[in-house]
């Protein structure tokens, strides 16, 4: 079945949210939800198959080798987080062929200097506009489908909102599809940014991060098109274990383990194992 293209969802007044998946898991559990998009969280995914922080440790096949596996088993488009590209003008060119192969519905990039870090965390340094340009140009030109790019730009963090918005304008004239200011610190910035831009908007909503969580209708009225959650699964998950592992290390059992947990067999089913059951069934010897 053909995944419905994020291009034909985005709309003016209507907000898209698509939760943060950072594992097979994450994954398989939000794509049976009904969401319109999920995102790949470059945060997550670092931190879930490498256990390191997502500052430009990972590499293109770390990741492109995430995008495939998610996307080939997800019926949901995927936004995926592609870094700063992972290198030149040639390497982004790459990186944007090999994301499209691997079926990504959109993919991120960002102005940041290489080595990137995480946004909401500090030290975020940018590249000059004209280089970021050139960057999208490459996209746009490597692009082969209908695979949306998103132009992220990091400057506010260190350079104000003025020059963050002069860069998303710059972007938005080089064919980004899809402009995102990372990291604005007050509703009225995120006011202003919505009011300054005829293209798509995405707003990141990190919960206890650096930009106001507001209700999906305000945003609606100040012109986003998508809110990613990219650290809500994660720090769900981890609140979680810690909690469910803390008491069997404080009991040695999972007995009144105070942690929510699933059905084991509800989620054997959400993973697959009904298929390999019928399959032992049918061909099981007589």
């Amino acid at each position: 079945m053909r995944k419905t293209s994020l291009k034909d969802m985005l709309r003016k007044g209507r907000l898209i949210a698509a939760p943060g998946i950072y594992d097979m898991i994450s994954m398989r559990i939000a794509d049976r939800m009904g969401f319109e998009a999920l995102y790949m969280t470059g945060y997550g995914t670092v931190a879930s198959y490498l256990g390191l922080p997502d500052a430009g440790l990972a590499s293109y096949t770390d990741m492109v080798d995430r995008v495939r596996a998610m996307c080939a088993m997800s019926n949901t488009p995927i936004i995926c987080d592609g870094d700063t590209g992972y290198g030149g003008l040639l390497n982004v060119a790459h990186t944007v062929k090999g994301y499209e192969a691997a079926g990504a519905g959109a993919i991120q990039l960002e102005d940041q200097e290489f080595p990137k870090k995480c946004g909401h965390t500090p030290g975020r340094r940018v590249i000059p506009v004209a280089d970021m340009v050139r960057k999208i140009k490459v996209v746009v030109e490597a692009r082969s489908g209908d695979m949306l790019i998103i132009a992220r730009t990091d400057a506010r963090t260190t350079l104000g909102l003025d020059e963050a918005l002069r860069r998303a304008e710059a972007y938005a004239k080089a064919g980004a599809d899809v402009l995102f200011v990372e990291s604005p610190e007050s509703e009225e910035e995120l006011a202003k940014i919505g009011a300054t831009f005829d293209l798509p908007l995405l707003v990141n909503i990190v919960e206890s991060g650096r930009t106001p969580v507001l209700p999906p209708k305000v945003l609606e009225e100040m012109g986003f098109a998508l809110a990613i959650y990219p650290a809500l699964g994660f720090l769900s998950a981890g609140h979680a274990l810690e909690t469910a592992y803390g008491h069997l290390h404080r009991t040695r059992s999972s007995l009144d383990n105070p942690a929510p947990m699933a059905d084991f067999m509800a989620f054997s089913k959400m993973m697959g194992f009904e298929a390999v059951w019928d399959f032992d069934r049918r061909h099981a010897e007589d």
